[in-house]
């Protein structure tokens, strides 16, 4: 009986990951749910193991404080908008990166550019860009669960998954699961169906080698967790990065864990 209770608590919070789900004006002010919270499989737990053994990533990790100067600059390495503290801390061995620029510190609206540099210490080459939605309440240095913020920073990209099976060319470890489904209303009283049908895992406090279904939050679960760049559902989310569904299935097929892909995330110019 014990576990068929847990069963079910995790069945119902499972849906909750980087969306907000409309409140209960009737019944007046409640908890927030812990929607970052997600339950592991227990298949999930060995097939992450072995994964984890064989790729340890470093963790470029968020910026320590908002740069004192971050006013955008024609960057000699090609990144437009990013400043030289954000840049520096880019790994010299990566060859993908996302760039996700917000439109304004307190802004859910940014746009999400891919670039590519054929060497490590290459300039960088804009390939493609989509417009895009980040948390509700914009983006910070210090996140808190729940308070509808993206990270800011600097991140590596190692796992993927989603509902639908992994598109063709998909070299990221990808896994398909039931577990992707989303349910309740978006922050804006959006439908959230199809989501999670792709999904790549930001490595903001999660462990890298694992499913983006994985819950545990090394950094305690205070700063919240499953951070993802996921497919848009028309509005703002509670801290991932929403892209159209072509953009995702593009970026799946075309990021190469030997290329050690980051993402580096921010407003205009941080």
């Amino acid at each position: 009986m014990a576990l068929a209770a847990v069963l079910g608590l995790a069945t119902l919070t499972v849906g909750w990951v980087c969306v907000a789900q409309e409140p209960d004006k009737a019944a007046g002010p409640r908890p927030q749910a812990r929607a970052d919270a997600r339950p592991q499989k227990e298949g999930h737990v060995a097939r992450d193991e072995r994964r984890a053994a064989q790729q340890a990533v470093p963790h470029p990790g968020p910026p320590a404080a908002p740069p004192a100067s971050a006013a955008p600059v024609a960057a000699p390495q090609g990144l437009v908008g990013v400043s030289e503290p954000t840049r520096a801390r880019i790994p010299a061995e990566s060859r993908q990166l996302i760039l996700v620029t917000g439109r304004a510190m307190d802004s859910s609206e940014s746009t999400v550019t891919f670039y590519t540099r054929p060497a490590a210490g290459a300039d960088w080459v804009k390939a493609e860009s989509w417009p895009a939605r980040n948390g509700a309440n914009g983006w910070s240095v210090e996140r808190t669960y729940g308070d509808l913020t993206s990270p800011m920073g600097v991140y590596a990209l190692t796992d993927a998954g989603g509902l639908l099976p992994k598109p063709p060319g998909t070299r990221l470890p990808y896994d398909e699961d039931n577990g992707f489904v989303a349910t309740g209303l978006g922050v804006n009283g959006e439908s959230l169906e199809g989501s999670f049908d792709y999904v790549v895992a930001i490595d903001f406090n999660r462990r890298p080698g694992r499913s983006p279904l994985d819950p545990v939050m090394p950094d305690g679960e205070d700063k919240g967790g499953n951070i993802w760049l996921h497919v848009d559902h028309d509005g703002p989310s509670q801290g991932c990065v929403g892209i159209p569904k072509a953009a995702m299935k593009k970026v799946l097929e075309t990021l190469d864990p030997a290329a050690k892909p980051v993402i580096v995330m921010g407003p205009a110019g941080f």
